[in-house]
């Protein structure tokens, strides 16, 4: 096998903007989008709810990993369509947690909204033993931005060739297929915890933090398998250093076609991805809030942010505050069944 490989996030941050100071990275920002929108920088104090001068898009993640890398990639777009300031801020920690926490117990003016990942909201509530929100109650949700899809990698050597027989070495070697994640109560460990529950396979977590190492020790077979998100494992796969066996959408991915979805490899009702969406303080003024909701589905509208996002391996997901509001909801009571037993700080 190979040595292990580092650095699976290559995202396009447009670190330029964070290089300049705020008053000429708004006016970039404003100037980029005029030609694109058909509007002037003055266009963006149009009447309505008063927003703040700066908002802070609070990322509960390390900088540089996928959700920060969305987060900046989206910021001057959504701060175009404003018409104000928009900065990154990143409060890691406790799964996305302190992050949430922030913005719920943040001042409901706007001024610091949460760029909020599916696990956070719908995963965390069923395994940490004291949150110190509730993502269904302390939050407003606003918008939904994006969907992705996550895909079974083994290591090439494991005698499989589809989910089947996968499967099948699992009961057949009971304890012994081990598969990584980026953590307890992460998406791709919350995904392999579910393929347990529906098929009574039996199946060993090994935790790691983050999902590159969980893929160097993939590759270099000290564990067997992982789920990952697809825009990241495809040079893997395309290489040769791992093995797709499926995706885990109801469709195929149109960045690896040939590989099949969990569905059609015999797992019924296996649909299962991620997503990130905009959240509020639960008192913020609603019309303040629609205000960011129709930004944010007029900036997901533009061809050049969607082209991004796309090459990026994310699906551009336009709806309404109460699309994500159900969403977190629906998803919520998904997770409830695979986190059964699991329990994390």
């Amino acid at each position: 096998m190979k040595k292990n490989l580092n650095g699976l996030y290559h995202w396009d941050h447009w670190d330029h903007f964070d290089r300049l100071d705020g008053g000429r990275r708004r006016l970039l920002a404003l100037a980029a989008a005029g030609p694109l929108l058909g509007w002037s920088a003055g266009a963006g104090a149009q009447a309505g709810a008063h927003l703040p001068g700066i908002i802070k898009l609070v990322v509960g993640y390390s900088a540089g990993g996928p959700v920060d890398g969305c987060a900046r990639l989206l910021a001057p777009a959504l701060a175009a369509e404003l018409g104000t300031q928009v900065i990154v801020e990143n409060r890691p920690g406790a799964s996305g947690s302190l992050g949430g926490d922030a913005v719920a117990k943040a001042p409901p003016d706007g001024a610091m909204i949460y760029f909020g990942a599916s696990p956070t909201i719908t995963i965390n509530p069923n395994i940490q033993r004291k949150m110190s929100f509730d993502p269904g109650k302390d939050l407003l949700p606003i918008a939904p931005l994006l969907t992705y899809t996550n895909v079974l990698v083994v290591n090439p050597e494991l005698p499989v060739r589809n989910v089947g027989e996968l499967l099948a070495y699992a009961r057949a070697n009971p304890g012994k297929l081990f598969y990584g994640s980026a953590g307890i109560g992460a998406s791709n460990h919350m995904s392999a915890a579910l393929l347990e529950r529906m098929t009574g396979a039996p199946l060993s977590h090994v935790p790691y933090k983050g999902n590159a190492p969980a893929m160097s020790d993939v590759m270099a077979g000290n564990i067997a398998m992982m789920f990952d998100i697809v825009a990241s494992a495809r040079a893997y796969i395309t290489s040769g250093k791992v093995r797709a066996l499926a995706v885990t959408s109801r469709q195929r991915n149109r960045m690896l076609p040939g590989v099949p979805t969990m569905i059609e490899s015999g797992v019924a009702d296996y649909d299962v991805g991620g997503w990130y969406g905009l959240y509020g303080p639960a008192g913020m003024d609603k019309a303040l809030a629609a205000r960011i909701t129709a930004a944010v589905r007029k900036m997901l509208a533009r061809e050049d942010v969607a082209a991004r996002l796309l090459d990026q391996g994310y699906d551009v997901w336009a709806g309404t505050a109460e699309t994500l509001a159900a969403k977190g909801q629906a998803d919520r009571k998904l997770w409830a069944l695979a986190a059964k037993g699991i329990e994390a700080d």
